[in-house]
């Protein structure tokens, strides 16, 4: 088949989870013998760079703005599409839904992967929380087939607008790096840090993570890994807040990343807002021992491999840290338990099969949104 990603930033992932999902599926679906297009934006991926792991890139302009640079991006590789004949294209983000019409103008079938409820996040206005919502409806109205990579996303979708969408959860690695060049890089001790990863914005509670380990008397550090590129007060607030053991590494990808989740003491994940998150369920592959905020997503994907912590106290936080660190070995029964709970459900080539399955259902005019991976 000839497919189309459209509305990530682009590969090589150097942002999110939506980054690195398209890089993931679309290099297996080329070791398939699809031929696959990724449409990238230029200031994540160079304008010279044409292919990446088999991988076709369309490097295309955007508006650098925090409301206008996913949309933007998203029509123009709408529009770029037309004339390229793909036979089914996936679409990611509920926010660029109302581009699907345009893509189908070419006879192109289209799946749209909606992500999670993303208009509860704090860093939208009112205009933009209802460009969310709107967004939501249109998905339903126009996608030839849903995906939910939550359980709780898909049921939301289903009681709130009566539209089914198929279940595909995201992937995660499955085997640890044994290299150490990150910690060597940020002065780190294997077993030797609590890790921390998300775009640091306030529904992903960094601030609540640091508050917590203020608390705690410990000698291991706090490697917070991430960045967000239009939070920059709240991320000046976070640097105010940490003391000489919290570490701010930026974002880390590829190796540097594996190895840093590979020897962490324990993860910590701490949103509140979305379906399943990336960086959860690899810290899960990876055989970590997790604390988690106590909430349906994260309980649906966590089950029972993960202490879950109420985000409503630091001091909740503070005391179930407290809790490891005066006895470590409890933390690795439940890693045990998310290590097999990753490689059961989120398995990148189950993830690759079900995602292959629909996109030819799409050709073929057999979409069912009812069966799940």
């Amino acid at each position: 088949m000839k497919l189309a990603i459209l509305g990530t930033r682009g590969i090589p992932a150097n942002y999110g989870g939506f980054e690195t999902f398209a890089e993931e599926l679309s290099s297996r679906l080329v070791n398939r013998g699809h031929e696959v297009t990724v449409y990238c934006r230029s200031h994540h991926t160079r304008s010279s760079r044409r292919r990446y792991r088999g991988v076709k890139l369309v490097v295309l302009p955007t508006i650098r703005h925090k409301y206008l640079d996913t949309v933007a991006h998203t029509f123009l590789s709408a529009l770029h599409s037309l004339v390229k004949g793909y036979d089914a294209a996936l679409v990611c983000n509920a926010a660029n839904a109302v581009f699907v019409p345009l893509v189908k103008l070419s006879g192109t079938p289209v799946a749209v992967n909606v992500d999670g409820l993303e208009r509860q996040r704090k860093k939208w206005n009112k205009l933009g929380q209802w460009y969310y919502r709107f967004s939501e409806r249109v998905a339903c109205w126009v996608a030839d087939a849903l995906v939910s990579d939550a359980k709780v996303i898909q049921s939301y979708y289903l009681e709130n607008y009566g539209k089914q969408s198929q279940f595909i959860p995201y992937g995660a690695p499955a085997e640890k790096a044994l290299t150490l060049e990150a910690l060597q890089r940020f002065d780190l001790r294997p077993g030797g840090y609590f890790l921390y990863v998300s775009r640091f914005e306030p529904e992903n509670n960094a601030h609540l993570v640091i508050e917590a380990f203020r608390r705690i008397d410990c000698e291991r550090k706090l490697v917070m890994v991430g960045d967000a590129p239009y939070s920059r007060d709240y991320i000046s607030r976070l640097e105010e807040m940490a003391d000489e053991r919290v570490i701010f590494t930026g974002y880390v990808f590829g190796t540097g990343y594996r190895e840093l989740m590979s020897h962490a003491f324990c993860y910590i994940h701490s949103t509140e807002v979305g379906g399943t998150h990336p960086a959860l369920v690899e810290a899960m592959g990876m055989g970590n021992g997790v604390l988690v905020s106590d909430n349906p997503e994260n309980r649906e994907v966590a089950g029972d491999g993960a202490i879950f912590f109420s985000l409503s106290d630091p001091e909740d936080l503070a005391q179930k840290m407290r809790l490891v660190l005066a006895d470590p070995e409890q933390l690795d029964p439940l890693a045990e338990r998310a290590r097999r709970r990753a490689r059961s459900t989120y398995d990148w080539e189950q993830v690759t099969d079900a995602y292959e399955a629909l996109m030819l259902s799409l050709v073929k005019g057999e979409a069912d949104e009812d069966p799940d991976l």
